[in-house]
């Protein structure tokens, strides 16, 4: 009969189940140097980054942890703190799109030491570097040791002493055992751990599988460039002739190998005509015939021209027979998705019966996260206020205007919206009239693009403007490195600022 084997070890992603674990082996590991992680903490880490996140378990109890973030090693640079690395516990620094791998913590329940599982999840993490293709892995280094000859010699000499194994230091002289070399002292790391006298020492591991990333192939590009539409109304005597006109301005800026373009609000109103014989509503309800034949069609165009369409804003019917305002985003890979308008204003619900939607959506492109507000949406501020904590960088905004005054309203709010949230905001209106087309009165619109203010933007905010009252396009583009280093060291910071201690800001709704 053989003799049944004590311990049996896997190594896997952490789960939330494995908290009051992960918070007792802290607490045994970190004697009164600082309070463990909360779960509120732990929930968030596992859900920006649940590949970052590893735990080895013992006849299924966790033993061993080790937590990491993914950082852009030029913002964060040579000098940082550990409360800079994980901003207070709200890891602002990960960056999905860094090129680092940056270990935040490891702790070994001590019951298991001499079991090497430190140099497992070592192990664990160098493979996810590698199949992150990451340049390495970095990490502030704790040197617990140094408080014992402190009086003796400056940090410093205690690190060089290490690396040339005249003194050993239990965690120093681990971690270059397994590949990791010395970048240089961060003196005031954690001021917390009282052993090392606040110290550490940037250590780095190199990805020797490393490629260079091309940005168009698995990756976003850093540089987007932006085309936004200033759509004149007119007459169209069908469908067809209605969408020519459309593939036109396709056309024209994929031949400038435009990334997005966003056409405005009510794109199809034109073909409201055809109707003019009916209330405004029953026009509306017809208008969204077209709807899907549109749709279909731009998805189409997105492939063929190799460019993300945002078609502007069109009325579609719901399951339930209630009549929507609806923007389709079409990519260059033959995905769509859509987002509703979720305000309606009074004229809309009054003159075409309009309804809400309840879904407020952030998109996944190839030039990084984008949110989409119809017009009024723009108006209230909470909405890319949630947009931007989901990863938001662009906002596009179609719109519908008939006077300056309405114009300025949609205008003042999304330049605000730059600026409030640290990103790049791109409205779209139309100009022009349909005559004797009841509710089809004059438009008012300066189709622009906005930006955050600060000393890397242009000193007023406004990246390009068209001239208002006249068919016509705008191409510009975004530097979207410019809304990190924005984030991490510009003069305001309003995201990192916000006081989540005083308030908070949550969606209720159902997604």
């Amino acid at each position: 009969m053989t003799e049944e084997i004590e311990h049996k070890l896997q190594t896997r992603h952490l789960r939330m189940d494995d908290y009051d674990e992960l918070r007792n082996i802290y607490k045994r590991v970190y004697k009164g140097i600082d309070t463990p992680w909360t779960r509120e903490q732990i929930a968030l880490l596992t859900r920006i980054f649940p590949e970052g996140q590893v735990c080895i378990e013992d006849n299924g109890v966790p033993i061993a942890i080790a937590l990491s973030i993914v950082v852009d090693f030029s913002l964060i640079g040579e000098q940082h703190t550990y409360d800079r690395i994980i901003s207070n516990g709200t890891f602002k620094s990960h960056d999905p799109e860094g090129d680092y791998l940056y270990g935040i913590e490891v702790f070994v329940d001590p019951e298991y030491h001499g079991m090497r599982l430190g140099r497992r999840l070592y192990d664990a993490r160098k493979e996810i570097a590698e199949n992150l293709n990451l340049k390495g892995i970095l990490l502030g280094g704790r040197i617990p040791g140094y408080h014992n000859v402190s009086s003796e010699m400056t940090p410093q000499e205690y690190i060089l002493k290490v690396k040339n194994r005249e003194i050993y230091d239990p965690v120093l002289t681990f971690q270059i055992s397994n590949d990791f070399h010395v970048r240089n002292l961060l003196d005031d790391y954690w001021p917390g751990d009282h052993h090392s006298k606040g110290n550490a020492v940037l250590l780095e591991w190199v990805n020797i599988y490393y490629q260079k990333k091309t940005r168009l192939v698995g990756r976003t590009k850093s540089i987007a460039r932006l085309s936004v539409v200033q759509w004149e109304m007119r007459r169209f005597q069908s469908f067809e002739e209605f969408m020519q006109q459309v593939e036109f301005f396709i056309d024209t800026v994929s031949a400038y190998q435009s990334d997005i373009i966003l056409f405005p609000e009510l794109l199809n109103a034109p073909l409201i005509s055809m109707y003019d014989d009916k209330s405004p509503a029953d026009a509306m309800r017809l208008l969204s015939e077209h709807t899907e034949g549109m749709r279909q069609a731009m998805t189409e165009m997105a492939l063929s021209y190799n460019i993300n369409i945002i078609t502007g804003s069109v009325p579609q019917i719901q399951e339930d027979g209630t009549l929507q305002n609806v923007s389709f985003l079409c990519r260059r890979d033959g995905t769509w998705d859509s987002q509703t308008k979720l305000h309606i204003t009074p004229e809309e619900d009054a003159h075409w019966g309009f309804t809400g939607g309840n879904e407020l959506k952030v998109f996944d492109t190839d030039v990084g996260k984008i949110g989409v507000l119809i017009c009024y949406d723009v108006e209230f501020p909470e909405l890319a206020r949630l947009q931007t904590m989901q990863g938001m960088k662009m906002l596009f905004v179609p719109f519908w205007t008939d006077t300056k005054n309405g114009y300025l309203r949609v205008r003042r709010c999304a330049q605000a919206r730059a600026i409030e949230n640290e990103c790049f905001v791109a409205i779209s209106g139309s100009v022009g009239n349909i005559p004797k087309v009841e509710t089809m009165g004059i438009q008012y619109s300066q189709s622009a693009i906005f930006t955050p203010s600060d000393f890397a933007f242009p000193h007023d905010a406004i990246a390009s403007e068209v001239t208002p009252g006249i068919e016509t396009t705008l191409i510009t583009d975004v530097d979207l490195d410019l809304l990190k280093e924005l984030r991490s060291q510009g003069s305001v910071r309003n995201m990192d600022s916000r006081r989540t201690d005083l308030y908070e800001l949550r969606w209720k709704g159902g997604k």
